[in-house]
This record gives C-alpha cells, sequence and structure tokens, in this order.
C-alpha cells in the first residue's frame, strides 16, 4: 500500500492562515504548527518544573504539530464563523472529524492506532488538549500583537477576543501566565535587541 500521509502533511505550508484577514506578514499552517509544538513544550515543562506537573513536553508538542491536520483538506476556517453558534461548530466539527478521519486512515493499518490519539482532536487526552489548546491561542495572541506592531488595525478585535480567552487560560494554568510573563515581551523586538 502506498501512503498519503506524508503528503499530506507536506501540503501544509500551502494553507494560508487568516484567509479572510489582510496580513503584514502571511502564516501559513505549517508555520503555525511549529510554533503552537514550541509553545507547548515549553508550557509542559514550565509546569513540570515550577507547577508538579507530570506531563510527557515530546507528547505535547507531538500532538501539537499535528493539531491542525485536518485544515490540509479543509482549508483554515475563520474562529468567527466557526464558533457564530452551536449548531454551526458541532457541524464544522464533525467535518474536521471526518478529514482527521481520512488523514489516519491513509497510514498503513498497523500505525494507526498510534496516531489516532495525537491525530484525531476529540481522542486527544484532555489534559494535552487543554495544553495545546492555550499553545494554540498564545500563538494567535502574539500573531495579533505582532500584526498591531506594524499598525495592522485589522487585529485589534483580534487581540481583544484572544486576551478575554487567555486571561481565563491563566487564571487556570499558572504555566500560562508564567509564560506570557517570561516569553511575550521579547517576541516584539527587533533581532539586535534580542541580545539585551
Amino acid at each position: 500500500m502506498n501512503s498519503a500521509f506524508l503528503a499530506w502533511i507536506l501540503r501544509m505550508p500551502l494553507i494560508k492562515r487568516w484567509a479572510l484577514m489582510h496580513t503584514v506578514k502571511k502564516e501559513n499552517v505549517a508555520e503555525h504548527s511549529h510554533q503552537v509544538a514550541v509553545i507547548a513544550h515549553l508550557l509542559a515543562l514550565i509546569r513540570n518544573t515550577y507547577f508538579e506537573g507530570r506531563l510527557n513536553a515530546e507528547k505535547a508538542a507531538t500532538i501539537a504539530l499535528y493539531h491542525e491536520v485536518s485544515e490540509t483538506k479543509l482549508q483554515d476556517i475563520n474562529h468567527v464563523t466557526k464558533y457564530h453558534n452551536p449548531d454551526l461548530t458541532r457541524e464544522f466539527k464533525k467535518i474536521e472529524e471526518m478529514a482527521e478521519m481520512e488523514c489516519l486512515k491513509t497510514l498503513p493499518e498497523e500505525l494507526q492506532p498510534l496516531f489516532k490519539p495525537l491525530l484525531v482532536q476529540k481522542e486527544v487526552d484532555a489534559e494535552y488538549k487543554a495544553l495545546v489548546k492555550a499553545a494554540d491561542l498564545i500563538s494567535a495572541y502574539l500573531k495579533a500583537c505582532d500584526e498591531l506592531r506594524f499598525s495592522n488595525e485589522e487585529f485589534s478585535h483580534v487581540k481583544a477576543r484572544l486576551e478575554k480567552m487567555l486571561k481565563s487560560y491563566q487564571e487556570q494554568y499558572p504555566e500560562v501566565d508564567y509564560f506570557l510573563t517570561i516569553f511575550k515581551d521579547k517576541c516584539f523586538v527587533s533581532v539586535d535587541q534580542l541580545a539585551d
């Protein structure tokens, strides 16, 4: 059997994020997934080091790498559209799961049980899913801040919405608050200032 699995993954750079919005800096799903994986890895290590967590940071990073796999089939769906009302959200989630399952079934049969808890979002362990969701929000928030830094006011409402969402994560997960305190500000400096 020839597998299309890797071909699905290699299409991620072709999928544009923020497709309905003007962006100063373009972003694709591969770049976003990489950022979310790095952030999720850091969040897991912060939880384990400072807040008595027992997460596998590499597992968190791997789940994050695959968290948008459905978008290789469906494109990036605007958040406001996707969550406009509960009925629409339910239908989008069904379609996303169908795409995830289709991707899963491209793997050799023996590998499918190993990948299912990584690819199919409803099969992801709840603790890791919450951590990756926090990383996903942080990545989007940093993107919004960066766009605003370059005077793209189209992202002002995005930043406000994400700040509200992140606030509840900061209250629930101390590693999110720690992460934002330690890492956020340096994300918006020039390359010359990184050494300061």
